[in-house]
């Protein structure tokens, strides 16, 4: 047990030793005035007091004197206890049963059009789903990561909304350029699928993990890593991608290329306007099982006031029915 203010407790001894320091200090005043008054004459006093029964009732009160001041100093311990509010520990690790899901977002020049109607269905992505962790990354030329993966929903909602205004392009640099190009080329789509693989974290945890890559797929310069040699390392390390194509259908051979992509990790590509896109991903994501992730272990204090609180009844209680019974 641990007391959040000690320092009550040095208080409520305080206030026993002024009033024990009180109480003798006005006995013994009251003392000196019997014996300096005069005091009525009595007859065979003393015989009075050798009487059994006198001096039962003189130990029964003594002992109940006794008792009123020892609870009185109990009492008032306790109750600078309770109110120093005693406290107690409880190491708990925090256990989060959850999937990993990183939205990757393409932010060049030949998505703009799209990429407001992206959010809005990785918001709408965000309302079918129930404390799996999300994160987002953007790219161009390079890629940057808004947030990583978290459980904090609102937070998630905030950073989507900031990212969806600054494609009304009414700042100098909207947010969805900055860091994005910082390299030659646009809409460097490899580079960003590997990207956004590698921000998984726990990589020693069996977990399911998934990314939703939205992209035209329409390369523009040369990339350090192919789509394919991408979705062969989100593969190796156990990411399954689902792709969201706005043109799907439009140009078949860049749609054909996405597809097999994302089928080479055990996902599937989707066009953006289909109406049955958003329950499909989240049906994929949601077959996989959720697993459990162990956070840092944490100590937590609790107040405990409850026994103490109970004793200090009790002995309130004691001290009253003693206070009556010596008609105090």
């Amino acid at each position: 047990m641990a007391l959040a203010n000690w320092w009550v407790v040095l208080i409520a001894v305080a206030v026993i030793v002024i009033a024990i320091g009180t109480g003798l200090l006005i006995g013994l005043q009251r003392g000196a005035q019997h014996e300096s008054a005069p005091s009525a004459p009595i007859a065979r006093a003393e015989r009075l007091r050798g009487l059994p029964s006198f001096r039962r009732a003189v130990q029964r009160r003594t002992a109940a004197l006794a008792g009123v001041i020892a609870l009185g100093v109990i009492a008032t311990v306790i109750g600078g206890v309770v109110a120093a509010r005693p406290m107690s520990s409880q190491t708990i690790q925090p256990v989060n049963t959850s999937r990993d899901i990183m939205l990757c977002l393409d932010v060049s020049g030949s998505m703009s059009d799209v990429d407001v109607e992206v959010l809005t269905v990785f918001e709408e992505l965000l309302d079918g789903f129930e404390g799996e962790r999300i994160g987002l990354t953007i790219f161009n030329s390079s890629p940057v990561q808004v947030f990583p993966l978290t459980d904090d929903y609102e937070f998630i909602r905030t950073h989507l909304e900031s990212i969806r205004s600054s494609f009304d392009y009414m700042e100098e640099i909207p947010e969805h350029w900055v860091g994005t190009l910082n390299g030659p080329g646009a809409s460097l789509i490899g580079d960003g699928l590997a990207s956004c693989a590698m921000r998984f974290d726990h990589q020693d945890d069996e977990r399911s993990r998934s990314i939703i890559l939205a992209t035209d797929n329409e390369l523009a310069g040369a990339s350090i890593v192919s789509l394919e040699e991408a979705a062969s390392y989100a593969a190796s390390a156990g990411v399954r991608v689902f792709a969201l194509n706005p043109v799907q259908g439009v140009n078949t051979e860049i749609s054909d290329e996405l597809v097999a992509a994302a089928q080479a990790t055990g996902g599937e590509a989707y066009g953006l306007r289909d109406t049955t896109t958003v329950a499909d991903i989240i049906a994929d994501v949601q077959e996989q099982d959720a697993t459990e992730l162990r956070g840092q272990a944490q100590v937590v204090w609790t107040d405990t006031p409850n026994v103490w609180i109970a004793v200090l009844f009790v002995l309130a209680l004691g001290f009253i029915v003693l206070m009556w019974r010596v008609r105090l």
